[in-house]
């Protein structure tokens, strides 16, 4: 359980195959004078009917972060966020749900057709104002999208729905405004149909020109996720030169940081005085070794002739370094699928980073936090956590913390 609901429970779960019950809600309304972002980004994360959690609305911040036990979902949260941000990206629902049935609510009950599923869904706020997407996932006993809905300000500019069990596609209906007032086609039911607009709409009308702009903020917001949970156990070995951007276990951190000193000097400096809040005795550098081999290790240098290898360090260090050089590095530096026919002034980086404060000491989480603020105070990093407890981070300027129970 998370966000306590005031809509009733339904006694059977056939709800994932019927977005009505998620009929379009109010917008969340500016305050008088607040301009709207121009980087798009998501504002809630709706986990309507998706695995623990019913009729949860979580809000989003330049930094949020998810708070509760073992079990109160917190995981799944930023499960269900990376999972919209791949379908924005035009990623299969077979690839981004390769265990669907556990996304199923627990004690959803099928329907009369034996189907079971799940819906989420989120808010982007940006150039258009806020824009709402809610998806609808059939698990069971195939798995498949069978209902999707775009709105803004009120009016449905998308709307999808299965209305043939035996065919491969879904209907959908989305906003023209001209002399039909809506333009009707099937679409693959395994793609997020938000994500293909750009490809079927004309933009010829008033009425298509406003749906293209919402599908494309709405898409240029998920796309640029970086998902990470660093893995000491992985970073302590040398690794091959060339193996790209850093990975989401951050396994390839010294190959990255080879490719970092050389390229990017002020970003470099910044690492090296974030380190050095974070890693125990004297830090004057980081840096990347290359071997003969071809190979590359990371160390560590103490200023005094000596140099750490970061096999060294322990799993905490080796967390911090990892993080702080995600919140000081990019799309450029990262694995993520960034939009890149939009213009990187016109987007911002999601970081999202399962269990946060894993193996760090209270000194270490806060410069974390502190570095996770100052970067998205610039409006290039957001930044989204979770936590056991967040107690230490309460009251902080720039952090919002979403409190979860089982």
């Amino acid at each position: 359980m998370t966000v306590p609901s005031t809509r009733p429970e339904p006694d059977a779960a056939p709800a994932p195959i019927d977005l009505a019950s998620d009929a379009v809600a109010s917008e969340p309304v500016s305050p008088a004078g607040r301009a709207h972002p121009v980087r798009p980004c998501v504002t809630e994360l709706r986990l309507s009917a998706f695995a623990g959690h019913r009729q949860a609305g979580l809000a989003l911040g330049p930094v949020t972060l998810f708070a509760g036990p073992s079990g109160a979902g917190k995981t799944t949260a930023l499960r269900a966020y990376e999972a919209l941000a791949r379908l924005g990206g035009g990623g299969a629902v077979g690839e981004v749900f390769p265990d669907a049935g556990d996304c199923v609510p627990e004690r959803a009950r099928p329907d009369a057709q034996r189907r079971r599923g799940f819906r989420i869904g989120c808010t982007v706020d940006g150039p258009e104002g806020p824009v709402r997407l809610d998806v609808a996932v059939q698990a069971e006993p195939e798995l498949r999208i069978v209902g999707e809905r775009l709105t803004a300000g009120g009016l449905v500019l998308l709307e999808t729905a299965l209305r043939d069990p035996s065919r491969p596609f879904v209907q959908a209906a989305w906003h023209t405004a001209g002399s039909s007032p809506v333009t009707r086609a099937p679409l693959p039911d395994d793609r997020l149909g938000t994500a293909l607009l750009p490809l079927r709409v004309a933009g010829k009308t008033d009425g298509q020109r406003r749906v293209l702009a919402a599908a494309e903020q709405m898409v240029v917001a998920l796309r640029s996720v970086f998902a990470c949970d660093p893995d000491p156990g992985r970073m302590r070995a040398p690794v091959p030169t060339g193996s790209g951007r850093l990975l989401s276990g951050c396994d390839n951190l010294a190959d990255v940081l080879w490719r970092t000193q050389a390229e990017c000097g002020r970003r470099h400096a910044q690492l090296v005085a974030a380190v050095r809040g974070g890693c125990a005795g004297a830090v004057t550098d980081v840096l990347a070794e290359p071997f003969a081999d071809g190979a590359v290790r990371a160390l560590l240098d103490r200023g005094d002739g000596h140099r750490t290898a970061l096999r060294r360090l322990g799993d905490g260090e080796l967390r911090y370094l990892a993080l702080a050089l995600v919140l000081l590095t990019g799309p450029g530096v990262l694995e993520v699928d960034a939009a890149g026919e939009v213009p990187a002034a016109m987007q911002a980086l999601t970081v999202l980073a399962d269990g946060f404060d894993r193996c760090l000491d209270p000194g270490q989480r806060n410069e974390l936090l502190r570095l996770a603020t100052r970067m998205a105070a610039r409006g290039h990093i957001r930044f989204v956590a979770a936590v056991s407890d967040a107690s230490w981070a309460e009251g902080t300027a720039g952090v919002t913390v979403v409190h979860l129970e089982p």
